[in-house]
């Protein structure tokens, strides 16, 4: 981390040397976020790459040539291209990175290996954080875009290496969900709200013993507030792990009257 400016900046403090990493030329984006270039589908505010969906900046950085089924499908080239946009990301000065699909996740401990900054590119990797927070034999039911991709390897890659403590249920053949991974270009937003939340309702109902969501997907938060006001749970999902993030690598001075 050498020559990188790390702190809260402000012009009344004393020591007013500044400093850039050679080859950076923009700066302000505490995380960066990785998505797949090649999808059809509306953005809607909540969804990961929608510029309203959180309060401070985030830097995005399209994959090359990444699509959904190469994604999923974890093809060689993958690997390459992701490290080559993390790389990127980091260049730029952001201080922690993270993505915009769950399944990015195949490449967690790979990418955090390469990285000089913090990685959580999956919202998988909040698991081992949640379960602590249960009681014992409680369960973390997830909500997924593609439950045949959400592999073993996958899970492992983000630390969860038992998983008789979770349940899933897919999404991926919902009338309107589906338009995600097959990229029709437009969906219902009403419906695809209903049908999350439906989900959900029915998880819960299925498994008694959840004690809260994680919704695997980035297209899933705008719906959080839905399923949690539906199943009276706490929900966790993209935008819970990113401000993490950002809070972490953004600790800003108290001020205030005592």
């Amino acid at each position: 981390m050498e020559h990188v400016q790390y702190g809260y900046f402000t012009p009344f403090q004393k020591n007013s040397v500044v400093k850039m990493k050679k080859g950076q030329n923009i700066s302000g984006f505490p995380v960066g976020i990785l998505y797949i270039e090649d999808v059809w589908y509306p953005m809607v505010p909540g969804n990961i790459v929608n510029g309203y969906t959180f309060d401070f900046p985030v830097r995005l950085k399209a994959v090359q040539n990444l699509n959904v089924d190469n994604l999923f499908r974890m093809e060689e080239s993958v690997w390459q291209k992701v490290l080559e946009a993390g790389r990127e990301l980091e260049k730029e000065g952001v201080r922690a990175v993270s993505a915009a699909c769950g399944f990015f996740g195949n490449y967690q401990k790979e990418l955090a290996k390469e990285l000089n900054v913090p990685v959580a590119i999956s919202s998988l990797v909040q698991i081992p954080w949640i379960l602590p927070l249960l009681k014992p034999g409680q369960k973390i039911g997830i909500l997924t875009a593609d439950q045949a991709s959400l592999t073993t390897r996958l899970l492992e890659n983000c630390g969860v290496l038992d998983s008789e403590r979770i349940v899933i249920k897919d999404l991926r053949h919902k009338k309107e969900f589906s338009c995600i991974l097959e990229g029709r270009g437009e969906f219902d937003n009403h419906k695809a709200e209903g049908e999350v939340v439906d989900a959900a309702i029915e998880l819960v109902r299925e498994n008694q013993e959840i004690g809260a969501i994680l919704l695997e997907c980035s297209d899933m938060p705008p719906y959080a507030y839905k399923v949690q006001e539906a199943v009276k749970l706490p929900v966790f999902d993209f935008t819970t792990l990113i401000k993490w993030l950002h809070n972490a690598v953004t600790q800003r001075p108290y001020t205030g009257f005592i």
